[in-house]
């Protein structure tokens, strides 16, 4: 039995949350991580550096930059919650994949509507690519209502209003969770394909 949990651990799921706590932790020992021009010095999203100095990297390091100990707990608590329902029956490879394409292509999508609106604004966090991991439960769910009999609605709704209330503080990059989770749906229904039952204990 207890090996058992052991191989049914959300092994991706857990190391990002590691990864992002440490990150948050070293951040907070360097300086302050509410403070703008910090979290643009340490690799936050800002297009006007990708684009006219190249700085490419931003596009995957501000998924590892949080402002303030809030902000990343409602991040890792919903990525925690999401990654223990799918990615077993997602795949590791499939889950991690989403995961980055989501959160790059959230940002890329953000920088084109601030581009649009002339504006650039140094944008931080995971809720991007965590968007993406739920818009591949979405996928998962629709594609294995057969085999799942039905779907706890208000459970998955109670879940989404957590996700988005838990990000309604004031500068909330929307077009970043908007193309994230457009991102994760893509994703899944290109690699997803059902093979056995699949229960979600939501």
């Amino acid at each position: 039995m207890y090996n058992e949990r052991i191989r049914n651990l959300p092994v991706m799921t857990t190391g990002l949350i590691v990864i992002n706590v440490l990150v948050f932790l070293a951040m907070e020992i360097l300086g302050d991580t509410q403070s703008t021009q910090f979290l643009y010095e340490h690799g936050g999203m800002y297009w006007p550096s990708v684009l006219e100095q190249g700085q490419w990297y931003r596009l995957v390091t501000h998924m590892f930059l949080h402002a303030g100990g809030e902000h990343l707990l409602n991040n890792m608590f919903m990525l925690g919650i999401l990654g223990y329902q799918i990615e077993k029956n997602y795949g590791s490879i499939r889950y991690i994949l989403t995961y980055f394409v989501s959160g790059i292509g959230g940002a890329v999508l953000s920088a084109l509507f601030e581009m649009q609106m002339g504006e650039a604004a140094v944008c931080i966090g995971a809720s991007g690519a965590v968007f993406g991991i739920f818009g591949a439960m979405l996928v998962m769910i629709f594609k294995n209502r057969r085999q799942m009999g039905e779907v706890s609605a208000p459970r998955l709704l109670i879940l989404f209003v957590l996700m988005v209330f838990g990000n309604m503080e004031e500068g909330v990059d929307w077009m970043a969770h908007l193309g994230g989770a457009l991102l994760g749906v893509v994703m899944a229904f290109i690699l997803y394909r059902p093979q056995s039952r699949v229960r979600f204990n939501l």
